[in-house]
């Protein structure tokens, strides 16, 4: 009986995972910006001006046939300071504009960046396009620490943040890094319990952190601002990483006389 148990755990466990993987947003970022290149011989090398002047572009991506409901211009121009901010502070990059897009329809021609860092008077562009996706399922809700539970539904949302630093005069890509981030909004069935719900959660906080929605209608929204301003903050942090990483492989395939 207690091994039926344990595999029955581990069972639940493995499908949790799983959902989670499944959830969890495909790049966006390559039908913007262009795949990815392979040879370091042929990558661009990181401009030798500091600081650079870059226009940040803010593209709301909404192709995956389960993306979550598109974020409100307000929210969406938040999220875009924020991010910002995170990657003036720090780093070889001053953000001068914030721009923003909506995502292309499959099949479209990305814009032309060039001309847009011409239009901008920007050195450089970097194009961050956020996607996200949800997921919703029945839960037993705890009052308080009590033992009472009330029956609500656990909603999951998964969010991505892509960026690339583009050249503004050949359009070449020259850094690309991405942030990812999950948090859970707990509600109720029956609303009426605003003592503890509706609660979002950052799991991967140490320790948890919980976010109180302003009312019951507000909450989905709140989730996904909340969830992209995270990865956001992850990708300021992933691009300033890899500006350092391709620094230092610059500097260790320099000559030397």
């Amino acid at each position: 009986m207690r091994r039926n148990r344990i595999w029955s755990a581990s069972l639940a466990g493995l499908l949790m995972l799983s959902s989670c993987v499944a959830a969890s947003p495909p790049s966006r970022l390559t039908n913007y910006v262009g795949p990815a290149v392979t040879d370091e011989l042929a990558a661009p090398r990181l401009p030798l001006s500091r600081p650079l002047r870059a226009a940040l572009v803010v593209v709301a991506d909404r192709s995956a046939p389960d993306s979550s409901p598109a974020l409100p211009d307000e929210a969406l121009a938040r999220v875009g300071e924020l991010l910002a901010g995170e990657i003036s502070r720090g780093f070889p990059l001053v953000i001068e504009q914030v721009i923003q897009l909506d995502g292309m329809a499959p099949g479209r021609t990305p814009p032309a960046w060039t001309d847009l860092a011409r239009q901008q008077a920007a050195q450089h562009v970097v194009v961050a396009v956020l996607s996200s996706t949800e997921q919703e399922y029945p839960v037993s809700l705890f009052l308080g620490w009590t033992t009472h539970r009330q029956p609500g539904f656990r909603r999951d949302n998964w969010s991505l943040a892509e960026a690339a630093l583009i050249d503004g005069a050949t359009g070449r890509t020259v850094l690309r890094a991405e942030g990812r981030a999950m948090a859970s909004l707990e509600s109720p069935t029956a609303p009426g319990i605003s003592q503890w719900y509706p609660v979002i959660y950052l799991p991967r906080q140490d320790p948890e952190r919980r976010v109180r929605p302003p009312s019951y209608d507000e909450a989905p929204l709140t989730l996904r601002v909340v969830s992209m301003e995270q990865a956001a903050k992850r990708l300021a942090g992933n691009l300033q990483r890899a500006w350092v990483e391709q620094r230092d492989l610059e500097l260790a395939s320099a000559p030397r006389f």
